[in-house]
């Protein structure tokens, strides 16, 4: 491998959900992260455009949206909506406020759950409607993803569970505006994991990172490094398919739960993270 490439680090807003906005550009400008991800339930509706506008004179990129409602069926967050049709004009919505204050972004999607458990279905509507929004994207200047999640979420987030049925959807969609994001806690436990994302090759727009320990619930994941995932063989695998743009900390948490994260220092917790990745990256380079 490249034992020089760069490291480029992104945090999400979820990361750091205690801080408002605003909280969050002044404490990732001030730690030297590369790479904002934002999310669309911490801007206020009526200034949105200009709060986005103000990452600009902070350092930070912002690579990544996650949009206020972010799957064209319901999931647990967002249970309405309950048609398709509504839900993507809502998704619309969302790219249209990208293309107009954070032009080059990739909104972030998830599919939801298969109603009444018909997947067969859910991958042709689901397949036409991120048509319809790929094109929107492409014509704001925009990227969209879609996401697949851990198994544990099936039936409840999403139908999409693993890489091969993501890719199954984007090669359907087939638009270059449309491509595949891969978060490491939800695909590590394939056993075939590293081959999959090999496989994804320029259809990957990002990546999350964190890292796994056998969750009290479904919103509990571990610091890099402390927890289970083999972090550096799967960044090897990712710089392998040609993967080159930012490495984005999406740690999520329960404040009830004992140790939460979200209760801590969060700037100490971005410190720590990025300490972690950038250790595994060092080892996935120098093999």
């Amino acid at each position: 491998m490249n034992a020089t490439a760069p490291l480029r680090f992104g945090v999400s807003e979820f990361s750091t959900w205690p801080w408002s906005f605003e909280e969050d550009l002044d404490a990732y400008s001030r730690l030297g992260v590369d790479v904002i991800e934002v999310c669309e339930a911490k801007l206020d509706p009526a200034r949105a455009e200009e709060q986005l506008d103000a990452v600009r004179g902070t350092g930070l990129v912002a690579e990544s949206m996650q949009p206020r409602l972010h799957s064209v069926f319901p999931d647990v967050p967002r249970p309405h909506p309950v048609e398709p049709s509504e839900r993507s004009a809502r998704l619309r919505a969302s790219i249209e406020l990208a293309g107009r204050a954070a032009p080059g972004t990739t909104l972030v999607t998830i599919t939801g759950a298969a109603p009444d458990g018909n997947f067969r279905e859910a991958f042709e509507v689901a397949t036409r409607q991120y048509m319809a929004l790929a094109d929107v994207a492409a014509d704001q200047g925009v990227r969209l993803a879609l996401e697949p999640l851990n198994p544990v979420l099936m039936n409840a987030d999403t139908f999409v569970c693993s890489i091969p049925d993501a890719l199954r959807i984007v090669e359907a969609v087939d638009r270059p505006s449309f491509g595949i994001w891969v978060d490491v806690w939800h695909v590590w436990q394939d056993p075939a994991v590293l081959e999959r994302i090999r496989a994804c090759g320029d259809r990957i727009f990002g990546v999350h990172v964190s890292d796994w320990h056998t969750p009290r619930h479904f919103e509990d994941r571990a610091m890099i490094g402390r927890g289970e995932i083999p972090l550096a063989e799967m960044l090897r695998a990712f710089y392998g398919a040609g993967y080159r743009g930012a490495y984005t900390l999406e740690l999520f948490s329960r404040l009830e739960l004992p140790g939460s994260l979200w209760a801590g220092d969060l700037a100490d917790l971005i410190v720590d993270n990025r300490a972690g990745l950038e250790d595994a990256w060092r080892r996935a380079m120098a093999a």
